[in-house]
């Protein structure tokens, strides 16, 4: 366990359950609720830090599984760790690899760990808690998630009895790892959809001494309404006084709804892989770039906006750069997307501070919609 304190402030609750805060690791001061950039393999794609940083980021994630491919741990070292790496003085946390290592085809789970074969080279191996917490304390993150069973949706009762008994087992195991001093370890509430067994697994690791907590296991494909649910029943069973993290939930209809019910962080590809896509998020619903009603379209992607590309590009620029497969496209819509999530996220901070939540979020996503309907 980590020999700092993570400093969570709680500054208040807003009337409808969302919460103000901040926390403080080796490399700054995180205001929340925050959204972090996913940059897996140590980079985010068709990005510069510096463009990550101007979106108004506050921490970067990076994948363990994907860290330890190959020679990549040896490069992180010579570069002296992963914020070297990445270009980055900020906050990084680094997921454990679980999502990944269960999305393999072929894996071999059991109390040890997980045997799977890596992408790259076929080579068989042995992932277990201790594994993945020596790769996450090799590459120097700031904050390392424990190593967790995320199971597929849906699953049966009984298979997810017996993942929450092994997620419990293995959080002790990285609990009990040694990792850097300023290194704080989180722990991971799991169960899929079954309230009973989120509640075991809520009791069971809130009942360890971790720097915060996260919810597993909702982004599987189980869709707005369940994971609203499984989010509202579960954050009650956790401290108020940690961080709460929803891990890869991030449509913002995803995001505003788990604000409301109390959580802190969240992470997830959508924005950078639907920009790469050319699909574009404005306050007035999704935009589809390369669709025709834009070949002629002199204004910017969002008229709110001032991130780089809307205050440089028209949306015909950006829709011949993709027709022309130029990689300036991929970077222009992803640092407009990047930045539209941080602009939520910093709206959805004031509206806190404000007693307001609830009617801001009415609001945005009624307008939102509104234009989305069409778009689709």
């Amino acid at each position: 366990m980590s020999k700092r304190d993570i400093r969570f402030k709680l500054f208040g609750v807003d009337r409808s359950g969302a919460r103000r805060g901040q926390f403080t690791t080796a490399h700054g001061t995180v205001q929340t609720p925050t959204f972090m950039t996913v940059g897996t393999a140590g980079f985010v794609r068709s990005m510069t830090m510096r463009d990550v940083a101007e979106t108004g980021a506050q921490v970067v994630l990076a994948n363990a599984y994907h860290m330890s491919l190959g020679d990549r741990l040896n490069i992180v070292k010579r570069a002296g760790g992963i914020h070297k790496l990445m270009g980055w003085d900020k906050t990084i946390l680094t997921d454990s690899g679980g999502f990944q290592v269960f999305s393999l085809p072929g894996r071999e789970v059991n109390d040890d760990g997980v045997t799977f074969q890596y992408e790259d080279n076929g080579e068989k191996i042995t992932l277990t808690p201790e594994r993945s917490m020596e790769i996450q304390r090799l590459l120097g993150s700031d904050i390392v998630m424990a190593f967790d069973e995320c199971v597929e949706y849906p699953a049966s009762q009984d298979y997810l009895s017996k993942s929450v008994r092994r997620t419990t087992a293995w959080a002790e195991r990285c609990r009990d790892y040694a990792l850097e001093d300023h290194q704080f370890l989180f722990g991971i509430i799991q169960g899929g959809t079954h309230s009973g067994l989120r509640k075991q697994s809520a009791y069971d690791i809130t009942n360890m001494a971790f720097d915060g907590f996260a919810i597993g296991g909702v982004s599987v494909g189980e869709g707005l309404n369940v994971l609203k649910e499984v989010v509202g029943y579960t954050t009650p069973l956790m401290p108020t006084d940690k961080p709460r993290y929803l891990m890869g939930s991030g449509l913002p209809e995803d995001i505003l709804a788990s604000v409301h019910r109390g959580i802190d962080m969240f992470d997830c590809v959508i924005p950078t892989r639907y920009g790469r896509n050319g699909t574009l998020f404005t306050r007035m619903g999704k935009m589809r770039i390369m669709d025709k009603g834009y070949r002629k379209d002199k204004i910017p992607v969002d008229t709110a906006c001032q991130c780089y590309t809307c205050q440089t590009y028209t949306r015909s620029t950006l829709r011949y750069l993709f027709f022309m497969k130029d990689p300036l496209a991929e970077t222009l819509a992803t640092i407009h997307n990047l930045t539209f999530y941080q602009d939520l996220m910093s709206d959805i901070r004031r509206a806190i501070e404000r007693n307001n939540y609830e009617n801001f979020m009415n609001n945005w996503l009624n307008q939102y919609f509104k234009k989305s309907r069409k778009n689709d």
